[in-house]
């Protein structure tokens, strides 16, 4: 018969459910005491019910009916030895559904459902006494499987139901049944809500702490690329000046030298502060750094700085612009001279870096601008790059100020400085 190949299926899942379950016991009990030995969280106490087995031992509630179907005090017992064993079937089946949403919300489950409630209403109708019991249980099967603003109609409803045929079978104390049923369905409905709930949330948790080793992975290899490009850069334009000078003036050559050691013990300084997440770029010493390369490289500059003192996020950002503008003009533009003019407000600080070079940099920015795009953007400002209105190139970078109210009531007169080398 079908129902038989059926109920021999729903064993065999459940004997494969309970052999799973053994198999990974001695990991989950492994990772247990480790937890209870490093004072961590303890994995097995996660909230709510991991899976159906938390279900099935509210199936002693039909003992009793079983009892008297042993006893022999149950008409046609052979009736309802099959319908006690196809409810419990159904319930088995259930229970396992309902913490998947997927099976949960499927058509077979629902039909499930339904099957089981005429089980229990036609084995509380005609046995009444310990087998109302089985309208509770159904109640329990249900909240297990309606969520959502269905649940509390449906609940009202069965919950009448119950009431109704206890009553038709014991009289008033039919209401007991009725509300037991009515407490089965929302309890269980309410803590199955709230495991779901606390499962998405860690859930959430562990995504977000991805994203940010993610972050944390792009921010240091940004840095790195930041910080390396810039002083290889200036160890190679020294190292050309110090090969050129020393064959007609060997102690220019040697401070050119001097200066590739000093960029070294800096550039070391450097990566270790980015490594530990410390490190900041100053825009004031960046603007120096940036004066030294160019004059290092042959190309003439000019720097030009307005605008009230700058907070140390827009500095730092800034700072890394001109780290990477400059760095770029020296590898690529063959320029004759560079123009840096940094104008300030006190809503936003405006930076703007053209050279007369070639013109590198009109096909799209390189990982470094891109960046840096990402970090202005992320901070509310922008970053744009590309051929100059008189040729060469030029990178122009507006961030915002930060506590503008405050910087606009607090600051001075604007500090002007004009730089040229």
């Amino acid at each position: 018969m079908s129902w038989t190949r059926g109920v021999s299926r729903r064993l065999r899942e459940w004997r494969a459910a309970r052999a799973a379950w053994r198999a990974e016991w001695p990991q989950r009990k492994a990772a247990w005491r480790e937890c209870r030995r490093a004072d961590r969280e303890d994995p097995l106490l996660t909230p709510g019910p991991p899976n159906g087995f938390a279900l099935l031992p509210w199936l002693l509630m039909g003992l009793g009916a079983f009892s008297h179907l042993l006893q022999g005090r149950t008409a046609n017992p052979w009736i309802a030895t099959a319908a006690l064993l196809a409810f419990n079937s159904l319930y088995v089946a259930i229970a396992f559904r309902a913490f998947d949403r997927a099976k949960r919300e499927a058509r077979s489950t629902l039909a499930a459902l339904g099957a089981l409630g005429l089980l229990a209403v036609g084995l509380a109708a005609g046995y009444g006494g310990s087998w109302l019991m089985f309208l509770p249980l159904f109640g329990l099967a249900v909240g297990a499987v309606v969520r959502g603003r269905r649940l509390g109609p449906v609940s009202l409803a069965l919950s009448t139901l119950a009431g109704a045929v206890a009553g038709i079978r014991d009289g008033w104390d039919g209401l007991n049944i009725a509300y037991g049923t009515f407490l089965s369905t929302m309890v269980t409905a309410a803590i199955l809500s709230l495991s779901e709930a606390v499962r998405d949330l860690r859930a959430a948790r562990e995504e977000l702490a991805r994203r940010a080793v993610a972050e944390e992975r792009l921010r240091f290899s940004r840095d790195l690329h930041d910080l390396l490009g810039h002083t290889l850069s200036v160890v190679v334009v020294k190292s050309e000046a110090a090969r050129r000078l020393a064959p007609r003036d060997l102690d220019a050559a040697l401070g050119q030298i001097a200066d590739i050691e000093t960029v070294g013990r800096q550039a070391l300084t450097e990566i270790r502060e980015a490594v530990t997440g410390y490190r900041e770029a100053s825009l004031a010493a960046e603007l120096d750094r940036a004066r030294d390369l160019l004059d290092a490289a042959g190309v003439e500059t000019a720097v030009r700085q307005s605008g009230p003192p700058l907070d140390p996020r827009p500095a730092a950002l800034l700072g890394w612009v001109v780290r990477e503008a400059v760095t770029n003009v020296v590898r690529h533009a063959r320029a004759a001279r560079c123009t840096i003019e940094v104008t300030g407000t006190a809503e936003q600080t405006r930076l703007v870096i053209t050279d007369d070079g070639r013109g590198v940099g009109s096909t799209p920015p390189g990982s470094g601008l891109k960046g840096l795009a990402e970090r202005i953007a992320a901070a509310g400002g922008s970053l744009e790059s590309g051929p100059g209105p008189r040729g060469g190139f030029r990178v122009t970078a507006v961030v915002p100020s930060e506590g503008s109210e405050a910087a606009g009531a607090g600051t001075g007169p604007g500090r002007a400085a004009e730089h040229s080398g």
